[in-house]
């Protein structure tokens, strides 16, 4: 076998084990938890042999021989080499633990079959070498995950979730469908290293940035973007695992197909300025719902909304090694969120004073945002003078002004009246750690993804539109938040509130109109 397809091993495995499961009608529910979580453990430590592969051979296509080559490659580079360990690692870790928390369960050997089969595509899909078989990755990873979302199909609340995701994602893959014929058309071939090489040089034409709009539509109905996110808020009804598994390249697939097909979307300015739109207000909008959320799952739900807005909006920026970056940051922490999910009131309850540490006023708000940008502006000068990296784009630069807003509002709590000293020191610190590891880690991202992800353009009049509308809106929602408890209580807030909580009713709109399409499709059914 090349080299270059030897990690086509790390699916194979779970496919095989995934068989095995039906095929030993005899098999326990425990003996099939323990086979998943192997295969788990194969898959993982195949990944990790990406890494040697890359230093070995560098990156490159492995094609099958034949026509089966325009069909099924291998794309081995630093991108589906960091996809394919995160896919990997966090599968296992799902696997392992649901052993345990579905211990009993009538139905634990089917949820380790379509957790493997989940598993095993959105593995192949990272490796995807073509855009055949991308295709036929992603929407198999949808129709796998259908089925842990309909692990009790008598709950009507997995229904409708499971029916919104199931519709979202049809449109999503027709657009993505679209997106695949208009690349092989502009480009004649499948091979996805023929694709962004050639975009790359400018080719493609009108063709190519008519793919570009596709690709970036498949990309919003998968990542749950605003107004097609409800079906993410509502698959709290699934096992907690699956939760957990949408943040191993389900929901942030879409943030992938932007990352692999970067070439292509720069050819379209006016599709990644839809991107930081939509990408944008979704992360503000899920934000905002996501404070009034009453329970823990249902909050982290929408967190997760509100990230994957911001990975678009990063996309949208073509900051795609920062988008890559926040991948795998993102999935890691809401991984681990779900899962420990169950200890969260327990750890609340132990808190002596739970919500913010002090009560800050707008001048300790005004005070804290100004630090937190001199913190930001003298740790980049450092950082550039000490490492010796060149400017930096006005995207990234104002990325970084977006995140450091959140260190603001963690000065904010440090600095007011009555907050003891050892607690501002301690603010101070932690305010100067953050924006020194964020830097780090970014720099990092760009140095690691060199030659494999374009770097930002060029920013002209629409680009600095485009910053300064971010800028303004991320800012404003972070001073609202920071100066929560001054008007928190406030009867007009009270009556607001009410109306974020339910999320503005979008769900209950998108509920009704997908009863009116179903309709006909029942009658027919019913007359049948």
């Amino acid at each position: 076998m090349p080299i270059h397809l030897l990690p086509l091993l790390a699916p194979v495995v779970l496919i095989v084990a995934a068989v095995l499961i039906p095929a030993q009608r005899t098999i326990t529910p425990r003996r099939a938890a323990w086979l998943a979580e192997g295969a788990g453990l194969v898959a993982l430590l195949v990944a990790l042999t990406m890494p040697v592969i890359l230093m070995v051979t560098g990156a490159g296509d492995g094609a099958a021989p034949g026509v089966l080559g325009h069909v099924i490659a291998v794309r081995v580079d630093v991108v589906s080499a960091v996809m394919l360990m995160l896919v990997a690692f966090i599968g296992w870790v799902v696997a392992r633990y649901a052993r345990t928390y579905l211990d009993g369960e009538a139905g634990q050997a089917r949820f380790a079959l379509w957790l493997l089969a989940t598993l095993a595509a959105v593995q192949i899909l990272v490796l995807s070498g073509t855009v055949v078989q991308f295709v036929g990755a992603w929407i198999a990873t949808s129709l796998c995950l259908h089925r842990l979302l309909l692990f009790y199909p008598e709950r009507i609340g997995a229904q409708r979730a499971a029916y919104k995701k199931f519709v979202t994602a049809r449109l999503g893959d027709a657009a993505l469908i679209g997106a695949a014929l208009l690349l092989v058309a502009a480009y004649g071939t499948t091979q996805i290293a023929g694709i962004l090489s050639a975009a790359r040089l400018g080719e493609g034409g009108a063709l190519a940035a008519a793919a570009a709009g596709f690709l970036a539509l498949a990309a919003l109905l998968k990542s749950a973007q605003f107004p097609s996110h409800g079906w993410l808020t509502e698959v709290m009804e699934a096992p907690t695992p699956v939760s957990a598994l949408l943040h191993a390249g389900v929901v942030n697939g879409g943030g992938f197909l932007l990352i692999r097909f970067a070439d292509v979307l720069l050819l379209s300015p006016l599709v990644l300025a839809v991107l930081v739109g939509i990408g944008g207000f979704t992360a503000l909008f899920g934000g905002v719902v996501m404070l009034t959320q009453p329970t823990v799952k249902v909050s982290l739900a929408w967190s997760t909304v509100s990230q994957m807005g911001f990975m678009i909006l990063q996309c949208g920026l073509a900051l795609f090694p920062l988008a890559l970056l926040h991948i795998v940051a993102h999935s890691l922490y809401k991984a681990h969120a779900f899962l420990s999910a169950g200890g969260a009131i327990e750890r609340v309850a132990a808190q002596r004073r739970p919500g913010p540490v002090a009560v800050p006023g707008l001048r300790s708000v005004a005070r804290a945002f100004g630090l937190a940008i001199t913190i930001y502006g003298l740790v980049y000068l450092a950082s550039g003078a000490l490492i010796g990296f060149g400017a930096k784009s006005p995207q990234a630069v104002a990325l970084g002004a977006i995140l450091i807003f959140g260190v603001a509002y963690l000065l904010a709590q440090g600095l007011a009246d009555a907050a003891p000293r050892a607690l501002t020191r301690r603010t101070a610190q932690m305010s100067v750690l953050a924006t020194v590891a964020y830097l780090a880690l970014q720099r990092g991202a760009e140095w690691l993804t060199a030659g494999v992800l374009p770097p930002a353009p060029v920013a002209g009049p629409l680009e600095w539109a485009l910053i300064l509308l971010a800028l303004v809106s991320f800012g404003a929602v972070a001073v609202a938040q920071s100066t929560l408890p001054l008007w928190a209580h406030h009867p007009a807030a009270q009556g607001l509130r009410v109306h974020i909580t339910n999320g503005f009713y979008i769900n209950a709109v998108e509920d009704r109109l997908l009863r009116v399409w179903s309709r006909p499709r029942a009658r027919k059914g019913a007359a049948s």
